[in-house]
């Protein structure tokens, strides 16, 4: 079971970005699935997450520094979630990690330590 995160890279403040988190290995589509992000000297930190409220619905949240400018969805045909990045800011520069658990609920998203599953992390570099 894997999970696999990429897009990023270099963006200019002001600017958008995707990223994307592929699952493999079984699908996610009942997971929990986040975003976290870490930057240099810094803990891991919460950035968005969704829940499913049925095989086709979900409900999305988001940390107070990045609602309103990212977007957090997902596709489960092709197993995938995506974070849409907008109106970015040089405080947004950090690695990006995906996660998944099939037990989380609402409660308990923002958490990282009980997710299960990780992706490696892909870059997002903001220049101002």
């Amino acid at each position: 079971v894997q999970l696999q995160a990429s897009g990023g890279g270099l963006v200019q403040a002001g600017g958008s970005t995707n990223l994307s988190c592929v699952g493999s290995g079984r699908t996610f589509a009942s997971d929990s699935m986040g975003w976290f992000r870490q930057a240099p000297g810094k803990e891991r930190d919460f950035v968005a997450a969704i829940t499913w409220n049925s095989e086709t619905l979900y409900s999305s949240y988001y940390a107070a520094s990045v609602k309103g400018r990212f977007t957090v969805s997902a596709d489960t045909a092709k197993n995938t979630m995506y974070l849409h990045m907008n109106s970015l800011k040089a405080e947004d520069t950090a690695i990006y990690y995906c996660a998944a658990d099939l037990t989380l609920r609402s409660g308990s998203l923002s958490v990282k330590d009980n997710y299960k599953y990780w992706g490696q992390g892909t870059q997002v570099t903001v220049s101002s």
